[in-house]
């Protein structure tokens, strides 16, 4: 994932209006739906055939053997084109009749695999949401959405909660389309929730002050193919009104990607960390940061950065915490941190992660 504290944001700057909703209870109940009405089916290239629609020369659509047109949504559109090897932004230029002539050439004539797996709704009109691999192993938002739903509870009741603005309390009367952070579109679903009912007190956070953290998470799926189904752990200082998550700590991420054996790794590995997340309290992680911020470094800073981040981005990470915090850095808590707001600069997604990960280790090693 590239910089996580920005997650929030890149989705709340960029999610239309019909893609937010104001409760877990809402998004199940959407994806619930549009799954009984949503079928896969693996069929043969050979068998697809794509015809233009309608009179404006822009429309497409594929049937199968018995005939029934399909219209494409635009992922789909996508997917059904690089399995064709057409560039999608190319044909979409092309007057229809023309792409479905290339698509049909692309599956019917020069592709080497057989088979291809479609994912049809139907819903008055029918629609193509998904062309992937026949080997595609599906993990339906409904599960991610429903596990959910069934270990942390509606956004609002319980312990766990849809984060508000500075660590403001939310409830559902208050709830808006501007404030929440529940997204699902036809491409993928994601989630962010907090245990805001059990702040993790820090004496001498920042400045000599003392300061709270919360535990959160974020959660997300594409049942079309179009990401990995992933769980992000952390704990953090607040988000902002632009949704930008401050003071992020200790991200651990899990992804699983749809392969054949997805399903029974989304069982096995994801799952468990969620009810376990859910389940527990903030005494392991309030252990975890009281440890490193005693655990201290004194004369012993520069080989210890440089033992886990090499010689030359130790002497970064120290000018970066004498930057943001005045000082000298003293304790493996203010090693994490100074790698942690070191990383947000980097302008490589794989940099920023890989070092991420390794602060949140600095944590667990404490």
């Amino acid at each position: 994932m590239s910089n996580p504290s920005m997650a929030a944001n890149r989705q709340w700057s960029s999610r239309p209006a019909d893609e937010r909703f104001l409760s877990i209870d809402a998004m199940l109940a959407d994806v619930i739906e549009q799954q009984k009405r949503s079928a896969a089916k693996v069929i043969s290239s050979r068998e697809l055939t794509f015809a233009p629609s309608g009179d404006d020369h822009k429309g497409l659509t594929v049937s199968g053997k018995a005939g029934v047109p399909f219209a494409p949504t635009h992922h789909a559109f996508n997917q059904l084109c690089q399995l064709a090897g057409a560039p999608a932004g190319y044909l979409r230029e092309l007057p229809s009749e023309l792409a479905a002539d290339n698509l049909n050439y692309g599956f019917q004539v020069s592709r080497d695999v057989a088979d291809v797996g479609l994912l049809l709704e139907r819903n008055g009109s029918n629609m193509v949401r998904a062309a992937t691999g026949p080997n595609y192993g599906r993990i339906w938002d409904s599960e991610l959405i429903g596990a959910v739903r069934s270990h942390f509870g509606n956004g609002f009741d319980g312990r766990w909660h849809i984060p508000g603005e500075f660590n403001a309390k939310v409830s559902a009367e208050t709830m808006t389309k501007e404030k929440t952070t529940l997204y699902r579109g036809d491409r993928d679903c994601w989630l962010f929730l907090c245990d805001g009912a059990n702040d993790i007190e820090i004496p001498n956070r920042r400045h000599g002050q003392p300061g709270k953290l919360q535990r959160g998470f974020f959660a997300g799926n594409s049942e079309v193919g179009g990401g990995s189904l992933f769980g992000g752990f952390f704990v953090y200082d607040f988000m902002c009104c632009n949704h930008i998550i401050w003071g992020m700590d200790g991200f651990e991420e899990i992804r699983i990607r749809h392969t054949k054996g997805a399903p029974d790794r989304w069982i096995e590995e994801l799952l468990p960390v969620l009810q376990a997340y859910a389940n527990s309290d903030t005494r392991n992680i309030k252990e975890a940061i009281a440890t490193a911020r005693s655990q201290r470094l004194e004369a012993m800073t520069d080989k210890f950065l440089a033992n886990r981040f090499g010689p030359k981005l130790a002497a970064k990470l120290d000018a970066v915490h004498v930057a943001e915090e005045g000082r000298p850095m003293e304790t493996v808590w203010d090693a994490a941190t100074a790698a942690t707001a070191y990383a947000r600069a980097l302008p490589f997604i794989g940099d920023r992660v890989a070092i991420e990960r390794e602060a949140g280790k600095l944590l667990i090693a404490a």
